[in-house]
């Protein structure tokens, strides 16, 4: 069935919301973008945009009448979820979600609750009544934000009422998570894809946050695929976490969970019945030629996948390692950008993503708004990987007004194993 002169609403605008514009735009279909961030980056490249707010459901309703919409998609950013899915019960399109997916995996409290129940392992948890007899360090977190807001580590008393206060405000209805801080821990991430209910295991990667000294020990510098862990993982939690997502019904679409290996024990905090908000896909695509976007779009206009199957080993990227870097930077104006086009026409660079432009001012934040871009690199091994991540951090620098380099942290490749 053609997609062709069908008309299609993409909820968020970002960058990693491109390739969905590019995409639908290729297959022939009408484009509309709406969020409430004047002119960002899929508005430009769209046939249509809107100023909605995606929280807005009765604007969206609205929109799909006057544009006289096929379908909608979403899947990139946890709060397009639920209002994805009341516009699409609303007005009957196909929703890749149900309202039960989208709660337990978006709301860290109902997603615990749920790996518990199948054996999947979580990350010790403290109450908030019962901050007396904490064993520090812990992690605090809103139940519900995206982007590492709201969230820190804390060593002691006042740090952690501070705390409680911060993620209270970033949560959506003031609840929190206080967990045991994994310091020792690695992070670990997995993305899976659904094709009628057979699920396909697209992504394992390794993230190296940036360090205490520069209070980014909770933001991801760089994240590596495969993981070193994957055999582990394939052995000792896939099975448990695969009877977990078909427990909820999920026949189509993607999946994405955060944690922990913790000697041998695969432990997660962090949920989506989405991708992770990067460009993996067009690595997944360079190296399968598969273009999961296509899928997306098929699936939001047709109700059905456009593909039979995936690769069964996918995971392993045919023999090739991928890596997407996070460059961070100081405060400060950005007056000037180096390095830019000699980063984009290195052979290994997939997706360059920037984050900021000559004329922004960037704001201590100490999460993902420290970063200035999204890099996504293929290499044919690890010792070509890390070659192209030290090339780009050589070539690629931001400076402010008065000349001086903004570059908070480089990282160090010696981390890759």
């Amino acid at each position: 069935m053609s997609c062709k002169g069908k008309r299609l609403l993409i909820l968020a605008g970002a960058s990693v919301h491109l390739k969905l514009v590019e995409t639908a735009q290729r297959m022939g279909v009408y484009t509309i973008v709406t969020d409430n961030v004047i002119n960002s980056p899929a508005k430009r490249i769209a046939d249509k945009a809107y100023d909605v707010d995606i929280f807005d459901v009765d604007g969206l309703e609205q929109i799909c009448k006057i544009e006289k919409i096929d379908g909608i998609v979403s899947g990139y950013i946890d709060p397009c979820q639920r209002p994805y899915y009341d516009v699409c019960e609303r007005l009957g399109y196909y929703c890749y979600g149900t309202q039960e997916q989208f709660y337990k995996l978006t709301d860290k409290h109902a997603f615990k609750q749920l790996c518990v129940d199948y054996g999947v392992g979580i990350i010790p948890e403290f109450k908030a009544d019962a901050i007396d007899s904490i064993d520090y360090p812990v992690f605090v977190k809103p139940v519900d934000s995206r982007g590492s807001r709201g969230q820190n580590v804390c060593y002691n008393y006042n740090q952690l009422n501070n705390a409680i206060d911060e993620a209270s405000c970033e949560s959506s209805n003031g609840e929190i998570i206080i967990e045991k801080y994994m310091k020792y821990a690695n992070e670990f991430q997995v993305t899976y894809f659904f094709v009628d209910g057979e699920p396909y295991l697209l992504r394992t990667c390794d993230s190296y946050c940036g360090s205490e000294k520069y209070n980014m020990s909770k933001v991801v510098a760089c994240s590596v695929s495969p993981s070193r862990f994957t055999d582990s993982y394939l052995r000792n939690a896939h099975k448990s976490v695969i009877n977990m997502l078909k427990s909820i019904g999920i026949k189509n679409g993607p999946v994405f969970m955060q944690g922990f290996e913790d000697n041998g024990v695969f432990r997660f905090f962090d949920p989506g019945r989405r991708f992770p908000g990067v460009d993996y896909e067009r690595i997944y695509q360079r190296v399968f030629g598969i273009n999961l976007m296509e899928t997306m779009i098929y699936l939001a206009l047709n109700g059905h996948c456009n593909i039979k199957s995936l690769p069964t080993n996918g995971v392993w990227l045919d023999g090739n390692r991928a890596a997407i870097m996070f460059p961070s930077v100081k405060a400060g104006r950005v007056a000037s950008i180096k390095g830019i086009d000699r980063v984009i026409n290195m052979n290994e660079v997939v997706s360059f993503l920037p984050r900021c432009s000559i004329g922004d001012t960037i704001a201590w934040s100490y999460n993902v708004n420290q970063r200035s871009s999204e890099i996504d690199l293929l290499a044919n091994d690890t010792d070509s990987l890390k070659e192209c991540i030290d090339t780009i951090q050589s070539e690629y620098r931001l400076f402010d007004e008065n000349g001086n380099d903004m570059t908070l942290e480089l990282f160090d490749t010696n981390r890759i194993i």
